[in-house]
């Protein structure tokens, strides 16, 4: 099993913009394309830097959430500050999350990886925790040695 830890989380908030995903939540090629056009986007038109400009530190989040039988999907950073752009203000519960930790040659590479790891491989081998639903993100936090690294939180219960 990949590597990964189960760490305590107070509750937060990050403050995103984000689209409704189309595709099929099976079709991943579909998804991977809606997310990495849509980072494009907020890249040129200026959305990602007026976030970043109010962030209370350098993370930047991915964050997928199920809202009204719809997948979101959000670029977003922790901040107080209200943001006209911002879609939607997203509530992280306290508890306990999934985490898992990599670095890839883009933020692009690095979420895909470790969703990949995350859902792929520790959630279905997991014998005493699951995930049951909830925003999760992927966590742009840095980079190092030219590599982009972060991790991915997934707020999972004890079974």
């Amino acid at each position: 099993m990949a590597n990964y830890m189960l760490e305590e989380k107070d509750s937060f908030i990050v403050v995103g913009i984000g689209i409704e995903l189309k595709s099929d939540y099976t079709d991943y090629a579909g998804i991977n394309k809606e997310k990495a056009d849509f980072w494009e986007a907020a890249k040129q038109d200026g959305r990602l830097d007026a976030l970043k400009a109010v962030a209370i530190n350098d993370y930047i989040f991915a964050v997928n959430e199920a809202v009204n039988n719809k997948m979101m999907y959000y670029a977003g950073v922790m901040t107080e500050a209200t943001l006209p752009e911002a879609t939607r203000v997203i509530q992280f519960p306290k508890g306990e999350y999934l985490v898992v930790q990599g670095e890839g040659n883009t933020a692009e590479e690095l979420s895909n990886m470790l969703t990949g790891i995350a859902f792929g491989q520790v959630l279905p081998e997991a014998q005493n925790f699951a995930y049951v639903g909830g925003p999760n993100a992927t966590v742009e936090m840095g980079q190092r040695n030219g590599l982009v690294f972060g991790e991915i939180w997934i707020p999972v219960v004890r079974k």
